[in-house]
């Protein structure tokens, strides 16, 4: 199976529903709709190809819990493996589990300048970050 078809696959399951139907719901936000979950999904796989990321490698997922980790976790899924990693980890805890996993890359919130960031430039692992629009649904 090649990465797009692995790709559609994934995100028809991840995201099944009526375009219309809701996905992803936040207080105070949209809501997050089928069809924009697949959208997103199918935007992330595309940049994280972009920058040569695909199937077989792992994206270190570093965000608070939310509406955004919930759908970040499930648009990078799509596309490479992932591993959330709790953002109140030490530097030293970073550095284990980020080398543990073998991490290609680091998704951070797009303002992050903590230990995740440090830790990941110094062993050479892409950072990635997050951009969150306020007004627009969750993701």
């Amino acid at each position: 199976m090649t990465q797009t078809e692995t790709h559609a696959d994934l995100s028809r399951r991840l995201a099944a529903g009526a375009d219309d139907a809701p996905a992803i719901l936040a207080p105070d936000r949209a809501t997050l709709s089928h069809g924009e979950l697949r959208s997103l999904i199918a935007d992330t796989a595309k940049q994280l190809h972009a920058r040569g990321i695909g199937r077989g490698d792992r994206v270190a997922i570093v965000l608070p819990n939310g509406p955004e980790m919930a759908t970040a976790f499930v648009a990078v899924a799509a596309a490479a493996s992932t591993a959330p990693l709790n953002p109140a980890y030490r530097a030293d805890e970073l550095d284990f589990y980020l080398t543990d996993i073998g991490a290609k890359a680091i998704l951070v919130a797009e303002g992050e300048t903590g230990p995740a960031v440090t830790v990941a430039e110094r062993l050479g692992i892409g950072v990635l970050r997050l951009v969150v629009q306020p007004a627009p649904p969750p993701g």
